[in-house]
């Protein structure tokens, strides 16, 4: 399957993917913890924190860890939880203070197949801050960690 990404609008990036596993299922890997850990980030470095509270106004936190100890976290606040349709929510790149937080709806569509489109609809500050992490590798490792989960799904 491939990861499309493409930039259709000011400040925008659009993620699409198809899984070759039922929505609830693509949701169950995306909102549970113990699913997260398995195929969140790059395979090179070491997933240290997943933490959810699941609703809205909760808080979310995802981090890896590299080989040299650089650590790369993620954070931010669910906007609307809708279970098995639609996660929106802030997300916010901890290692680059004063960044203001992107704003991401996820959806999970099924296909004719049985399988999921996931597309994920992110709204930046601004088209530098985009362009700035498309620039730096961005783009490869969205499609590693969409790998990931694919094969995460496989076996679950």
């Amino acid at each position: 399957m491939v990861t499309l990404l493409t930039t259709p609008a000011d400040r925008e990036l659009v993620i699409t993917r198809t899984f070759g596993a039922p929505p609830a299922r693509v949701w169950e890997a995306w909102t549970r913890p113990e699913h997260v850990r398995a195929w969140y980030g790059v395979a090179a470095l070491t997933t240290t924190v997943v933490d959810m509270d699941l609703r809205a106004g909760g808080a979310w936190r995802w981090g890896q860890r590299a080989p040299d100890g650089q650590e790369i976290v993620f954070s931010g606040t669910y906007v609307e939880v809708v279970p098995v349709e639609r996660l929106d929510y802030t997300e916010l790149f901890e290692q680059m203070p004063g960044a203001e937080p992107v704003r991401v709806t996820l959806t999970f569509d099924a296909t004719p197949d049985g399988g999921t489109a996931l597309t994920s609809t992110s709204l930046w500050p601004s088209n530098e801050s985009r362009d700035q992490a498309l620039a730096a590798g961005m783009e490869a490792g969205v499609r590693e960690q969409y790998d990931r989960l694919a094969e995460h799904l496989a076996g679950m």
